[in-house]
């Protein structure tokens, strides 16, 4: 039996993955990484097998530690709606806030939305989690609280953290009071129309998900594990993994602007940070609805991934069009690619082997990427629009093109060789169009799924974390 210092789990809905790590003087050292298949029924299962696997590799008897973090997507994220005020304001704000803590965000409905289908809406969904944003602070107060009711006429049994106007939290958690639904009060999402307060309401919603996977067999056995007593969801553990990278700590400096792209089986998750942001005042950050100058922002494509939803990539880009990406092309293969998506759908756990099925899934993630990333970020407008000042050529949107570094996680890129990491990425960006991509970035490939390690660790081991992701993410670019 060998001990280590740290073990960090993620227990995914596919795969559970390990990773240990060891302490030399103030450093952590990488150890190894090992998974098993997620066991659904008992998670319990799937990290013990992971941990043998792990001892098996190392040719120990057995791995234990002194110390274990978690992240985990096994419950399928937090499903949550969104509610505010106006639709391009406070409710945007609400998703924002949502993705960047990792949950699943289903809905945003604004005061615009007639009442009885709001209520609709909330029957539908029955989401684990509302956030409830709406007026800044000292501005509108009556969506707020008209929110609550419809929460309240609902009857949803979901827990509902109010991030709206300070001065109308309080009759807001009277009125869901009154409906026996369970409250969570954080600072406002978005005390000016220049700020956004992302923070507090990332964390309530962290603290939500711990409550809530306990529920999922075995998932109560996994707090029991981990030292903290908290387990991250994976995407907000990758999206503060970046913002480390990015920001660097109180000692280390950062590496600047940075761009994530995290494409699994069943979505394509795209995440930015611009360091250079930081300092700008609430008049230069411009107002929240033009999303372009915030520090963090998530997006999620949930049809665009390379077997749960790799028909999704299909339907999108078309089978022509996913075979063109590697110079590809005629009906033979065009009937081909459409069966092998539609059996990948039906079987996500199948690992392809021989040349052709490797090569449709090298056109399948440069397609899902290229479509993911300029939906992430912004373009050239192309017309005049005379209410919002905007004239052809003026940049609209999230601002990728002073991006320094982009970083590839997913299993396409852990169990691809070098060379071909760079090939899907460099063609992934090859077509840039209108779209405000990175102009010159480098890229470096995450290929033992360090990343959501680094991010589950960034609170408790900054300065450490830090330098592990230096040593084993950042010293791999080209």
């Amino acid at each position: 039996m060998s001990q280590v210092d740290l073990l960090v789990y993620d227990v995914g809905s596919t795969y559970t993955k390990v990773s240990a790590f060891n302490r030399q003087g103030s450093s952590l050292m990488f150890v190894g990484r090992s998974q098993a298949p997620t066991t659904v029924e008992n998670i319990e299962v799937g990290l013990i097998h992971a941990c043998h696997n792990l001892a098996r590799d190392l040719q120990w008897d057995a791995v234990v530690s002194s110390h274990t973090l978690a992240t985990s997507s096994a419950a399928g994220g937090l499903r949550m709606v969104g509610m505010g005020y106006m639709p391009r304001v406070t409710a945007k704000a609400a998703k924002e806030v949502a993705m960047s803590a990792g949950a699943r965000v289903l809905e945003i409905i604004s005061h615009e939305t007639p009442v009885d289908f709001r209520i609709e809406v909330l029957q539908e969904i029955k989401p684990d989690i509302i956030l409830l944003a709406g007026g800044t602070d000292g501005g509108d107060q009556d969506s707020l609280l008209e929110n609550a009711e419809v929460i309240v006429r609902s009857k949803v049994p979901s827990v509902v953290i109010i991030a709206g106007n300070t001065e109308a939290q309080p009759k807001a958690e009277e009125i869901l009071k009154t409906g026996e639904i369970l409250t969570i009060r954080v600072p406002n999402v978005m005390p000016t129309i220049h700020e956004l307060k992302v923070k507090p309401a990332r964390e309530a919603i962290h603290q939500e998900f711990i409550r809530q996977i306990t529920r999922a067999k075995g998932l109560g056995r996994l707090l029991e594990i981990v030292s903290t007593g908290r387990v991250i969801p994976t995407p907000g553990a990758v999206l503060m993994g970046a913002e480390l990278l990015a920001l660097g700590t109180h000692e280390k400096e950062g590496h600047g602007n940075i761009l994530v792209i995290d494409i699994g089986g069943a979505t394509t998750d795209v995440h930015s940070v611009l360091a250079d942001l930081v300092n700008l005042s609430k008049e230069e950050t411009g107002l929240v609805v033009s999303n372009e100058k915030q520090l963090s922002y998530r997006t999620v494509e949930g049809n665009l991934g390379l077997r749960v939803s790799a028909t999704g990539i299909i339907e999108t880009v078309g089978a022509r069009g996913v075979l063109a990406k590697i110079g590809l092309e005629g009906e033979d293969l065009v009937k081909e690619i459409q069966a092998y998506t539609q059996y990948l759908e039906k079987n996500p756990g199948h690992i392809s082997r021989h040349e052709k099925e490797l090569n449709f899934d090298k056109a399948l993630s440069i397609s899902a990427i290229e479509v993911a990333l300029k939906r992430h970020a912004g373009y050239f407008a192309q017309s005049f629009d005379p209410i919002l000042g905007i004239v052809p050529g003026t940049p609209v949107g999230r601002d990728l093109r002073k991006i320094q570094r982009v970083i590839a996680v997913g299993g396409i890129f852990a169990h691809s060789t070098y060379k071909e990491s760079m090939e899907i990425l460099r063609k992934s960006f090859a077509d840039r169009g209108i779209s405000l991509l990175p102009e010159n970035p480098m890229f470096e490939v995450d290929h033992n799924y360090q990343l959501y390690t680094i991010g589950a660790m960034a609170e408790e081991y900054p300065n450490e974390a830090l330098a592990l992701a230096e040593n084993n993410i950042l010293n791999n670019e080209v």
